[in-house]
């Protein structure tokens, strides 16, 4: 996964294995960026690294 890549709401959903109405809770909640883009929402490949490392350091 490249930090400029944007990736679609389904990729995102596969990558975290979580369902649709997770992956928009997180965008609508500010913890997922997102970018919209005529119709389509995209998010940054960096949003969701920093998503993932962000749960991994609460976690610790």
């Amino acid at each position: 996964m490249r930090d400029d890549e944007l990736l679609t709401v389904a990729e995102v959903m596969a990558r975290l294995r979580l369902g649709r109405s997770t992956v928009y809770d997180l965008i609508r909640t500010g913890q997922l960026p997102s970018v919209i883009i005529g119709r389509c929402r995209r998010i940054p490949a960096i949003a969701l690294r920093d998503f993932i490392a962000g749960q991994m350091e609460r976690a610790a």
